[in-house]
């Protein structure tokens, strides 16, 4: 009773200035939220509207059809789409560890805070570089660093088809294979700045109490603080899942830009957005309208991706 008391009169002692400056500011946070609705939705009606022609030309067999031909306009856009899911699906099987684990050794005081604090700084660091320098890096010292490992994969364990490198292709060469590992180190930072900030949050009482009841310090990194964590985990997981789905200038400069869907690694690929990089610039009629539904298509998967991840959250959270 005290303290509501102490909150009325907290409130009726405020000045007409000051709950007119609040009120204010909730209008204009309310302002920019539509705001950034409207130009997301104004961004993906100008995509469509631009799509119309090739969506009545083509229909939804657009989607399955493995013809790229500017010259007899006959279009189609399924490699791409499996370039773009299994390039970005593969560098977070590469980049969810790694930034996991990291935010994990830089949020649970396992080294001083005078060394974690420039290591988190530096692993930040890396999502200040543009993307076409991390594609120059991977074709002078990538490519050149994977040659050898690739020669060897492709000679011993060849026999599986994910290893094999296809007759006209040599080792270190572009595609899919340097394209993922470009993207896991684009897509790291995001994952790890974002997972330790969300462990970082935690109350220091979760810790305390699951020690207190006799937890070891990795069982409570696993079976409290990780749960706990767990949406703010997921929000940079699919952070990072959008910014690969999405990139485009290191992965055209390292995937080889072939549109053919093969199931090794180190086979050329392409994907949806190194697609529009390449042909967009002299792209006219219907190339034009193509290019524009293969971004609806880009739309689409990113929201697909986003509905499941909240479903994911939803049923984690009501686990824990």
């Amino acid at each position: 009773m005290v303290a509501k008391s102490q909150v009325q009169q907290d409130t009726r002692s405020r000045s007409n200035a000051e709950k007119t400056f609040d009120n204010g500011f909730i209008a204009l946070t309310k302002i920019f939220a539509w705001g950034i609705a409207a130009i997301l939705i104004l961004m993906a009606l100008t995509v469509a509207s631009q799509a119309i022609p090739s969506l009545n030309e083509f229909g939804f067999s657009f989607l399955f059809k493995s013809v790229w031909n500017p010259v007899k306009e006959d279009y189609g856009a399924w490699p791409m789409i499996v370039g773009t899911l299994v390039s970005s699906v593969l560098s977070l099987f590469i980049a969810v560890p790694l930034g996991l684990g990291t935010a994990i050794f830089l949020s649970e005081n396992f080294i001083p805070p005078k060394i974690s604090t420039p290591l988190t700084f530096m692993v930040e660091l890396l999502a200040a570089i543009p993307s076409v320098v991390y594609g120059l890096w991977g074709i002078y010292v990538l490519l050149p660093f994977l040659e050898p490992i690739e020669a060897f994969l492709g000679k011993y364990l060849g026999w599986i088809p994910l290893f094999s490198i296809p007759d006209g292709v040599r080792a270190g060469g572009p595609g899919m294979f340097p394209a993922v590992i470009i993207l896991s180190i684009m897509i790291l930072p995001i994952i790890t700045a974002i997972s330790r900030d969300s462990l970082a949050s935690l109350p220091p009482e979760l810790r305390q109490a699951s020690l207190g009841l006799g937890a070891s310090r990795w069982g409570t990194i696993i079976r409290v603080l990780i749960p706990a964590a767990f949406s703010g985990i997921v929000g940079g997981v699919m952070l990072g899942l959008g910014r690969a789905m999405g990139e485009t200038m290191a992965v055209t400069m390292l995937i080889g830009n072939a549109n053919s869907i093969k199931v090794t690694l180190f086979a050329p690929s392409n994907t949806i957005a190194s697609l529009m990089a390449n042909q967009f610039a002299e792209a006219s009629g219907l190339q034009l309208s193509a290019l524009m539904y293969t971004g609806v298509v880009l739309f689409a998967l990113t929201l697909i991706v986003n509905i499941l991840a909240n479903w994911v959250v939803n049923k984690i959270k009501a686990k824990y």
